[in-house]
């Protein structure tokens, strides 16, 4: 009984410890994961977490919360689990609401509000460039007709059609990675005319 909690409490401590170090997101808290995990405890091996961190990054979501719930579960099976997750995120969560109380109270002042009118500028222009960069890819590999129509496409169902943009993205996605097989075909069909 006594070991259990040990082990329960022990993994509490690492995953809350990764939680509030890991600053920065998934890939700058591995290491510290594989100490804990790996070099620490002994938990997985180095190949057994290899292979955890090689099929987090494969599944959608942040890396490191989807490590903790396998590596939890692992350790302590469901209550393993619940308690990695939730000592992992606890930090940042609890970070957040100070933060998000702090900028409530002061999001009348004026210095708050200069401060978010000098970002407003620098977001859209990090914006425009991110769009050029996306337009300039697509009119180097569809040509610019193919941009163009690509671009009209998607507006069009967006603004008109009022399609969520993910589902869009996704269509593009999907028409993308078997767009060379449509070629293809149209070239094998257009040659049998």
């Amino acid at each position: 009984m006594v070991n259990k909690n040990n082990v329960l409490m022990k993994l509490l401590w690492s995953f809350f410890k990764t939680g509030v170090i890991g600053f920065g997101g998934g890939p700058s808290v591995i290491p510290l994961l594989k100490y804990e995990v790996v070099d620490r405890y002994k938990w997985l091996s180095d190949e057994k977490f290899s292979q955890t961190f090689s099929l987090a990054n494969v599944l959608p979501g942040p890396i490191a919360t989807k490590m903790a719930a396998y590596i939890g579960y692992q350790v302590k099976g469901i209550l393993g689990l619940i308690i990695a997750v939730i000592a992992h995120i606890l930090p940042s969560s609890l970070a957040i609401i100070i933060l998000i109380t702090m900028v409530n109270g002061f999001s009348s002042s004026p210095i708050v509000q200069g401060m978010i009118s000098a970002v407003v500028p620098v977001v859209a222009v990090m914006l425009a460039i991110m769009t050029y960069e996306f337009m300039k890819k697509t009119w180097k590999g569809l040509g610019w007709v193919g941009a163009v129509i690509t671009f009209s496409i998607a507006l069009i169902l967006m603004e008109i059609v009022e399609i969520h943009s993910a589902i869009i993205i996704i269509a593009f996605i999907l028409v993308g990675m078997t767009r060379y097989k449509w070629i293809k075909l149209f070239n094998k069909n257009k040659g049998d005319i």
